[in-house]
C-alpha cells in the first residue's frame, strides 16, 4: 500500500464472531453542544506561551491550547490538557520545538506535552518544592530547569545518557523568595532571578556570582519589598536586561558592569508595570502592560518615555506575550473581529484606539497574547490595533453551579470559587453581565421567578445576597447564618416573596426576601442542600451531613421535620424534587448513590449506583418523567433511567468534579454543566428519545408522543413528553386552524434542538414560505439574515447608533461613546453602499481624507484613475483603508476578495449584496446618455459573488462545528440544496426531515435521503435483534418517501425474526411473503432480472441464495472494461442489507468475505466521488487486508489498488495538504499517474444528491475534551471530538469518519460483517 499508510494499524481481519450476541455497539447518546472556556488565572507568572502559530494560556487546572485555522486565518481553540489537579504555576514553551511544552502545578509535579498529538512526553513527579517558575534551557538539548521560592535551581534532563535530576551548584540559599528567572538565550549557562525584595541574581559559568544586586535605588538601605514583576534579556546585547519592578518601573541593566544603563520614566506616577515583551519583529521596541487598568505601552530602548499607550481593557494586566512571527504566513495579516462569538458587544474590552500624538510613528507588526487580572485573554495586533480574538471574562476558578433564567433559556447565570456570578449568552457563548465580585466563594445560585432579573447567590463567607443585573449592584444582603459558608440558596418560584438558604452552622433558613426570618430549621450537622417542591409552595426537602434526607412542612409552627429518610452512607449532598412526579424527589451523596425517595410511601424506591466518587450536581427532566442525570467528583456526568436504575449514558468530558446540572423548562433536552475544571459545557439529550422526534415527524396520532406519568413510568415504555412545555405546544396547535403540521414540526423542532441557530433557521424558511415580514422575531435580526433583509436591517441599525440617546445604564459591561457609535453606523452605510450618509458622519467625526477620498462615488468627478491607483497600493500594504476606495471607484470583486482572503466573511457578504441592490456603481469618467448600457450585468455578476461570499461563510461555520449555522446561509440566498445538505454532513437528521417536509417540493429529493438515513438509524438497533417498536418506525419513515418499494425491501431483508413476524412486517410493508417471495425470485433468475432476484431472495426463507447471485453477477461486471460504480454499487447496497445472523455463519465465510472486499472497493470509489478524503485510504486498506488474509477470488489485485489510492492522491495532494504552510512539499503527479486518475473519475461519473460532497462534521467536532482520550484506529491520533466505539467495544474511530464510512460502505471496519449504525 502506500508509503503514507503503512502506520494504519491492522484492524480490519479479526476472526468473525459466532454470534451476533457479542455485538453490543456502544454509541454516546448525549452529544456536547457547546463550550465556555475558562479564562486565564491571575495567580502565577508564566502563565501564557507561545510558538509559531500556536498559543496557550493556563486556568487554574488546564492549559488551553490555541491554533491558527490558516484556511479563515484564525486562532482555534485546538486542545485542552488537564493532567494537573493542583494549580497550574507555569508553562514554557519548547525554544527548539514548537510542538512540546512544559507545565508545573502546585502538587509538584512537571509534565512534558506533545502538542500535536495531545499527549504527555514525559513527567516528573515529587519535585522538592513546589516548581514556582520553571523554563527550558537554551541551548542544553532537552532540559527543564525549576524553582521553588527560595531555590535551589533544580536541571531536569528529559532524555539522553545524563537524564534525571541535578542541582545547580550555585544557584541556591537565596535570601528572599524568587519571583521568576530567565536563561540567557544566546550565552550557554548565563542565568538571571528576580526577586521579591527587588533584587536580581546572576549566575553564569566561568564569572564570579552576583546574588541580589542591582534593587532598585530608591530602596538601598531599607527593608521595603518592591517585586520583579519582569525580567527579559536584551535580544540585541549579551549583558543587557530588562527589568521591571512593580514600583519602581522598568530599568535597562547592564548584567556584567552591575550598573543601571536606562530609567524608564511614566506618563504617571500611577502607572504600575505588571508584564513586558520585546517585539522579535521590531529590534529594540518592547511593550509593556498596566498592572491596575489594561493599558499597552510601546517602548524603544532610545527614548526613557513610552512612543504610544492604548487603553486596551478597563482591568489591568496580568501577562503579555508577543508570537514570534506574526500569525500571517499567506497574504494575510489580520484576522476578521465581525465573527461575533469571539467579542460580545458588551464586552469589557475597550474599542480600537485612535493614534495618539505620535503620529509619524509606525507601530511593530506583530501579535501579543494579552491576559487580563479578570481573566480575560485576547490576541492584540499591534500593527492594526484591533483585537484578532477576545475570550473575555471567563471564570478562572472552579464554577460551583448554574441556572438558566426563567424567563429566557438563552441567558445562564454561573457561580464561581473566584467570588462573582456571570450571566452568559449561549448563544454566542458570551459573557453579558458581572456581579461586582469580592464575595470569597460563591457556592450556589438562584434566579427570581419570571422576570424579576434578580439572582441570589450564596457565599463562603459573606452570608448570602440578591444581585439586581439589570442596575448592576447588590441590593440585599442575609447574614442570619453570621460568617458560616452558605452552600446552597433557592428562591422559591411558587411564592416569589420566600428565600431558602442552608449553611455549615446546622440550620436552613426561610425568610422574606426583605429579610424577615420566617422559619430556623435546625440539623445536627452542616445542610448542604434545599430544594423547593414543584408541587407543594409549603414543601422544602433539605440533604444533611448526617446522611440524611429531611422533608418540611411550612404551614405548620413545628421546627421538626415532617420525614427523615434514611440510607445514605455518607453525607447528602443536594436534593431535588421530580418536577412531573409528586412526592418523588433525589438525593446524591458522597457515598458515590443516588437515592430516589417516595415522600407518598416513606421509602427509598430506587438506588442509582455507578459513579466512583461524591455526586454533586441532580437534574430531573422537565418533560420525560424517567429521566435523572447526575455529575460527580469523578468527573462523570451520567445520565438514569430511574424505572430500572440503568444508566443510559456517560459522558467524560469534563476534566474535574461536575458541580452543577440545569435546563431551562423550554428547552428541556438542552442541558448546562459546570465544574471545577472552570468549563461550562452544553450538552443535547435529544438522542436519548430519539423516537418521539420521528412520532412527530410521522404524524403520528399525539397519544404516541404526549401522555400521563403514570404511562411514561411503565419500565421499557417508549418515551413520552409529560410536561408543561409539550402540553403547551398541543394546546397552541388546537387553537390553529391551518399551517397545523408545519408548525407543529417547528415547535417541537424548537423544543428539542440546542442553541446554535436552529431558531434562525426555522425563521428563515417562514421567510422563504412568504411568511410576513412584521411577524419575524426581534431576535431575527442579529443572526443570520435573509439577502433581502440585510441591507434593510444593516440601515435601521445604522440609524440607531446614530441617534446616541443612551439610557444610564448604557448597554451592559463597557459600552461604546458616540464617537465608537458614530464610527459603527458610518461602517454599516459604507458597506451598504450609501455613500452620501457616510461622508457626513465621518465629517461629523473629523475625518475629511476619508470623506473626500469617496465623495467622487457621490459626484462625478475626474480623480478614480488616481484613486485605482491608491487603492492598489493600500492593498498590497495590506492596510483596511481600501476599503472606502473600492466602494467608491466600483471594484465590488476586488473588495470581496480583500474581505474573502482575510476571513472577514460576513464582510464579504455584506458587500456583495450591497451591490447586488445596486447600490455600489461604478463612477461614470465622463457624461454619458445611460440608456446605450444597463446594470443589469453588473447585477448578475454581483449576484455570483454573492452567493460565493454565502458559500465561504457557510464554509466557516461548517468548518467550525455549526452546520445549523451553515444551512442558515445557504437559505438566505434561497439555496434549499446546499441547506439541506449542510445539515445531512452535520448529521442532523431530525431537523433536516422537519425543514425539508416544510420546504417541500424544492427540498424533496434530500428529504428522501435523510429518511433512508434515519430509517437506517432505526433499523440498525444497537441490541441484538431490533425492537418491534424501532422496526416500525423505521417503515413508517420509509413510508413517507413516495417511491419505497425497494427501501421497504431492505427493511423486510434485513429484519430476523421467526417466520410469522417476517411475515408480518412483509404485510405491514406492502410486500409479498416469505414464500412468495422465493418463489418471485425464481422466476426472475429465469428472466435473466438479477436486481428482483436478489431483492426477492434476501427476503425469502434463504436469504443466502442472494449472495451467490449477486456477487457473480458483480465479479461478472467488474471484468468488463467499462464498469462503472453506478453499474455495480445497486446490487451491492441491496446485498448490504442480508440478515447479519446468517452473514455470519461459518459455512458463508467465503461469500463473507467476497461482499466484504466488493463493498469495501467500491465504498472506496464512492468516498473517492463524495470527497470524503480522510477514510478514502483506509477503504482501500481494509479491502487489500481482506484479500491478503481470506481465501477468495474476486476480479481485483492488491498491486493495482495500491497504484489506484496513489494516483488519487497524487493528484488531490494539493487539495488536501493546503492546511497549513509547513505541509510535505507538492510533488506533481507523473503522467501515468494523471492517465490512472482519469479512468478513476470515469468510473465514477456525477454524485446524484448534489451538495453532498465533502466530509461529515456534526455540532461538537471542534469541542475538545477535557479527559475523554481515545485513539483512532484509521489515523492512530487522538480523535478530536465524538468518538464512535465499533462492536468489539474498544477500537475507536471518530463519528465524522464512521458517518462517512456507513454512508459509502454498510459493514464494520474491523471485518466481521456487522453493518454500522452511526446515524
Amino acid at each position: 500500500m502506500n508509503k503514507n499508510h503503512r502506520s494504519l494499524p491492522v484492524f480490519w481481519c479479526r476472526p468473525s464472531p459466532p454470534l451476533l450476541c457479542v455485538l453490543q455497539i456502544k454509541m454516546s447518546q448525549v452529544k456536547q453542544v457547546g463550550l465556555l472556556a475558562a479564562g486565564c488565572q491571575p495567580w502565577n507568572k508564566d502563565v501564557c506561551a507561545a510558538s509559531e502559530d500556536r498559543f496557550a494560556y493556563c486556568a487554574t487546572l488546564a492549559i488551553y491550547v490555541y491554533q491558527l485555522d490558516h484556511r479563515y486565518n484564525e486562532f482555534k481553540l485546538r486542545a485542552i490538557m488537564s493532567e494537573h489537579k493542583k494549580t497550574i504555576t507555569a508553562i514554557s514553551w519548547c525554544p527548539h520545538n514548537p510542538e512540546v511544552f512544559a507545565s508545573a502545578s502546585a502538587d509538584n509535579l512537571l509534565i512534558i506535552w506533545n502538542v500535536a498529538e495531545q499527549k504527555i512526553v514525559a513527567r516528573l513527579d515529587n519535585t522538592k518544592g513546589i516548581p514556582a517558575s520553571l523554563s527550558w534551557c537554551w541551548n542544553a538539548g532537552d532540559g527543564v530547569a525549576f524553582v521553588s521560592h527560595r531555590g535551589p535551581l533544580y536541571l531536569w534532563a528529559i532524555s539522553g545518557l545524563d537524564a534525571g535530576v541535578t542541582i545547580h551548584k550555585e544557584a541556591h540559599s537565596f535570601l528572599s523568595d524568587i519571583c521568576l528567572f530567565r536563561w540567557h538565550p544566546v550565552k550557554k549557562g548565563k542565568v538571571v532571578f528576580g526577586h521579591t525584595d527587588g533584587s536580581l541574581s546572576i549566575f553564569q559559568p566561568g564569572s564570579k556570582n552576583q546574588k541580589h544586586v542591582l534593587r532598585p535605588e530608591s530602596l538601598e538601605g531599607t527593608d521595603e519589598e518592591d517585586p520583579v514583576t519582569a525580567l527579559e534579556w536584551d535580544p540585541l546585547s549579551t549583558d543587557y536586561l530588562l527589568v521591571a519592578n512593580l514600583h519602581n518601573g522598568i530599568r535597562m541593566v547592564d548584567s556584567e558592569g552591575l550598573t543601571c544603563v536606562t530609567t524608564f520614566s511614566f506618563p504617571s506616577s500611577a502607572a504600575s508595570v505588571q508584564c513586558l515583551a520585546w517585539v522579535p519583529s521590531a529590534p529594540g521596541m518592547f511593550i509593556t502592560g498596566d498592572s491596575q487598568v489594561g493599558v499597552l505601552r510601546i517602548w524603544n530602548v532610545s527614548r526613557s518615555t513610552p512612543l504610544d499607550n492604548f487603553k486596551l481593557k478597563k482591568t489591568g494586566f496580568h501577562a503579555l506575550h508577543v508570537l514570534n512571527s506574526p500569525p500571517a504566513k499567506k497574504s494575510l495579516s489580520s484576522i476578521s473581529l465581525t465573527k461575533n462569538h469571539y467579542t460580545s458587544s458588551t464586552s469589557e474590552a475597550v474599542p480600537p484606539p485612535t493614534l495618539s500624538q505620535n503620529q509619524a510613528f509606525s507601530l511593530p507588526p506583530g501579535h501579543a497574547v494579552c491576559c487580563f487580572v479578570d481573566g480575560g485573554v485576547g490576541l492584540y495586533d499591534m500593527g492594526a490595533k484591533k483585537w484578532v480574538f477576545l475570550r473575555d471574562l471567563g471564570h478562572v476558578e472552579t464554577i460551583f453551579d448554574c441556572k438558566f433564567k426563567p424567563d429566557d433559556p438563552n441567558l445562564l447565570a454561573t457561580a464561581s470559587f473566584d467570588g462573582t456570578i456571570k450571566v452568559w449568552d449561549i448563544n454566542t457563548l458570551t459573557a453579558v453581565n458581572t456581579s461586582p465580585g469580592n464575595e470569597g466563594v460563591v457556592y450556589s445560585l438562584s434566579w427570581a421567578p419570571g422576570d424579576l432579573n434578580c439572582i441570589a447567590g450564596a457565599t463562603s463567607r459573606n452570608g448570602a445576597f440578591i444581585w439586581d443585573v439589570k442596575k448592576g449592584k447588590m441590593i440585599t444582603r442575609f447574614n442570619e447564618h453570621g460568617n458560616h459558608g452558605i452552600f446552597c440558596i433557592a428562591w422559591s418560584h411558587k411564592d416569589s416573596k420566600r428565600i431558602a438558604t442552608c449553611s455549615g452552622d446546622g440550620f436552613c433558613i426561610i425568610r422574606t426576601i426583605d429579610g424577615r426570618v420566617l422559619h430556623k430549621y435546625k440539623h445536627p450537622a452542616a445542610v448542604f442542600g434545599c430544594d423547593w417542591s414543584q408541587n407543594n409552595k409549603d414543601m422544602i426537602a433539605t440533604g444533611c451531613e448526617d446522611k440524611n434526607v429531611r422533608v418540611y412542612y411550612l404551614a405548620t409552627s413545628s421546627d421538626q421535620p415532617l420525614k427523615v429518610f434514611t440510607g445514605h452512607l455518607a453525607k447528602v449532598f443536594h436534593v431535588r424534587w421530580s418536577p412531573l412526579r409528586e412526592g418523588i424527589l433525589c438525593s446524591g451523596s458522597d457515598d458515590g448513590t443516588v437515592r430516589i425517595w417516595d415522600y407518598t410511601q416513606d421509602a427509598c424506591i430506587n438506588v442509582l449506583s455507578g459513579h466512583k466518587a461524591p455526586v454533586r450536581g441532580l437534574m430531573w427532566n422537565t418533560e420525560v418523567p424517567y429521566l435523572l442525570t447526575s455529575g460527580s467528583w469523578d468527573y462523570t456526568i451520567k445520565v438514569w433511567d430511574t424505572r430500572d436504575g440503568t444508566c443510559l449514558d456517560t459522558c467524560y468530558d469534563h476534566g474535574a468534579d461536575v458541580y452543577g446540572l440545569t435546563c431551562h423548562p423550554s428547552r428541556p433536552f438542552t442541558m448546562a454543566s459546570c465544574s471545577r475544571d472552570s468549563t461550562v459545557r452544553l450538552w443535547s439529550l435529544t438522542p436519548l428519545i430519539a423516537p418521539l422526534l420521528v412520532n412527530v415527524l410521522a404524524d403520528h396520532s399525539w397519544d404516541d408522543i404526549i401522555g400521563n406519568t403514570d404511562r411514561a413510568m411503565v419500565p421499557g415504555a417508549t418515551p413520552l413528553l409529560c410536561g408543561k412545555v409539550s402540553r403547551d405546544i398541543k394546546q397552541e396547535l388546537d387553537k390553529l386552524s391551518s399551517e397545523v403540521r408545519v408548525k407543529k414540526l417547528r415547535w417541537f423542532s424548537e423544543c428539542f434542538s440546542p442553541p446554535g441557530g436552529s431558531h434562525n433557521l426555522w425563521d428563515l424558511v417562514s421567510v422563504i414560505n412568504g411568511q410576513d415580514d412584521s411577524l419575524l422575531p426581534q431576535s431575527y435580526s442579529k443572526g443570520v439574515m435573509h439577502m433581502k433583509h440585510l441591507v434593510r436591517f444593516k440601515t435601521s441599525e445604522a440609524q440607531e447608533l446614530t441617534i446616541v440617546k443612551m439610557s444610564k445604564f448604557g448597554g451592559g459591561i463597557g459600552a461604546p461613546s458616540k464617537e465608537e457609535r458614530l464610527r459603527d453606523a458610518a461602517e454599516i452605510h459604507l458597506r451598504l453602499g450609501q455613500i452620501q450618509r457616510y461622508c457626513e458622519l465621518m465629517v461629523e467625526l473629523g475625518e475629511w481624507d476619508k470623506a473626500l477620498s469617496v465623495a467622487p462615488g457621490v459626484s462625478i468627478k475626474y480623480w478614480k484613475k488616481l484613486m485605482q491607483r491608491r487603492a492598489d497600493q493600500l492593498m498590497q500594504e495590506e492596510n483596511h483603508d481600501v476599503i472606502p476606495y473600492c466602494i467608491a471607484t466600483g471594484d465590488v470583486r476586488k473588495l470581496v476578495n480583500f474581505f474573502t482572503a482575510r476571513g472577514q466573511l460576513n464582510e464579504a457578504l455584506l458587500v456583495a449584496q450591497g451591490a447586488c441592490e445596486g447600490n455600489i456603481h461604478v463612477p461614470q469618467t465622463a457624461v454619458i446618455n445611460h440608456t446605450t448600457t444597463t446594470d443589469s450585468d453588473d447585477i448578475q455578476a454581483y449576484d455570483g459573488l454573492l452567493h460565493c461570499a454565502c458559500k465561504e461563510l457557510a464554509e466557516w461555520y461548517f468548518q467550525d462545528g455549526r452546520a445549523v449555522l451553515a444551512a442558515c446561509c445557504h437559505l438566505a440566498v434561497d439555496n434549499t440544496e446546499l441547506a439541506m445538505a449542510s445539515l445531512i454532513r452535520g448529521n442532523e437528521l431530525e431537523l433536516a426531515v422537519c425543514v425539508g417536509l416544510v420546504l417541500g417540493e424544492s427540498a424533496n429529493q434530500a428529504t428522501h435521503y435523510v429518511l433512508e438515513l434515519l430509517a437506517r438509524k432505526f433499523m440498525t438497533a444497537p441490541t441484538c435483534f431490533p425492537s418491534v417498536g424501532s422496526r416500525d418506525l423505521a417503515a413508517d419513515l420509509l413510508q413517507m418517501i413516495p417511491d419505497n418499494e425497494v427501501l421497504l425491501a431492505k427493511l423486510c431483508a434485513f429484519y430476523p425474526g421467526s417466520s410469522s413476524e417476517i411475515d408480518q412486517i412483509h404485510e405491514k410493508c406492502g410486500l409479498p411473503s416469505l414464500e412468495e417471495c422465493q418463489g418471485l425470485a425464481e422466476s426472475a433468475v429465469s428472466e435473466g432480472d438479477i436486481f428482483n432476484a436478489v431483492k426477492y431472495y434476501l427476503m425469502s426463507p434463504e436469504p443466502e441464495a442472494a449472495l451467490l447471485v449477486g456477487i457473480a453477477h458483480v465479479k461478472e461486471q467488474l471484468s468488463d472494461s467499462d464498469w462503472t460504480v453506478d453499474s455495480v454499487h445497486p446490487i451491492l447496497d441491496l446485498l448490504g442489507y442480508i440478515r447479519t445472523d446468517r452473514l455470519i455463519l461459518a459455512k458463508f465465510t467465503e461469500a463473507r468475505s467476497e461482499l466484504l472486499i466488493l463493498s469495501g472497493y467500491i465504498g472506496a470509489l464512492l468516498a473517492i466521488r463524495r470527497q470524503y478524503s480522510s477514510i478514502v485510504p483506509a477503504l482501500y486498506e481494509y479491502t487489500s487486508q481482506l484479500m491478503k488474509r481470506r481465501e477468495v477470488s474476486v476480479p481485483l489485485q492488491i498491486e493495482k489498488l495500491s497504484v489506484e489510492l496513489e494516483a488519487w492522491m497524487a493528484c488531490t495532494q494539493s487539495l488536501i495538504n493546503s492546511r497549513g504552510p509547513d505541509e510535505a512539499p507538492y510533488t506533481p503527479p507523473s503522467e501515468a499517474q494523471k492517465a490512472e486518475h482519469a479512468r478513476l473519475l470515469d468510473r465514477l461519473q456525477e454524485e446524484p444528491l448534489r451538495g453532498l460532497e465533502g466530509p461529515d462534521y456534526v455540532t461538537g467536532s471542534n469541542l475538545p475534551s477535557h479527559s475523554d482520550v481515545q485513539v483512532s484506529c484509521f489515523t492512530g491520533l487522538r480523535i478530536q471530538g465524538p468518538v464512535f466505539f465499533l462492536e468489539d467495544g474498544k477500537s475507536a474511530i471518530s463519528l465524522n469518519d464512521a458517518l462517512m464510512w456507513a454512508k459509502v460502505n454498510p459493514f464494520s471496519p474491523l471485518g466481521t460483517g456487522v453493518r454500522l449504525n452511526p446515524f
